[in-house]
């Protein structure tokens, strides 16, 4: 599965942004994905994780009511919407794939990572 992330630019703060990962390859039903982001200086962090149906959903507390996952395996697309914007979520934003929804969170499991897309949000 080759993943590419779009979608990311300068924003200012309290305003929106959404992150698509389009995928190719392997069939994309198959894969749980994941958001993960990593700004400079620091590790790379969990940020959100949709199941293999779209159905289950999982968020980082920091982005919890902000932030919104969604699916469409037609398409073989992810989507991150992100709300309410704030300085500290600047950061390279990452999608990756896995088998399992279990531990989607966890960063080591995963079978592919796609090229970051940099969102920067200004105060």
């Amino acid at each position: 599965v080759q993943l590419q992330a779009s979608g990311g630019g300068l924003v200012q703060a309290g305003g929106s942004l959404r992150l698509s990962c389009t995928a190719s390859g392997r069939t994309f039903s198959s894969y749980a994905m994941g958001w993960f982001r990593q700004a400079p200086g620091k590790e790379r962090e969990f940020v959100g994780g949709i199941s293999k149906n779209g159905v289950t959903k999982y968020y980082a507390d920091s982005v919890k009511g902000r932030f919104t996952i969604s699916r469409d395996n037609a398409q073989m697309t992810v989507w991150l919407q992100m709300n309410s914007l704030k300085p500290e979520d600047t950061a390279v934003y990452y999608c990756a794939a896995r088998l399992y929804y279990r531990d989607v969170e966890v960063p080591v499991g995963y079978n592919y990572w796609g090229r970051g897309t940099q969102v920067t949000v200004s105060s």
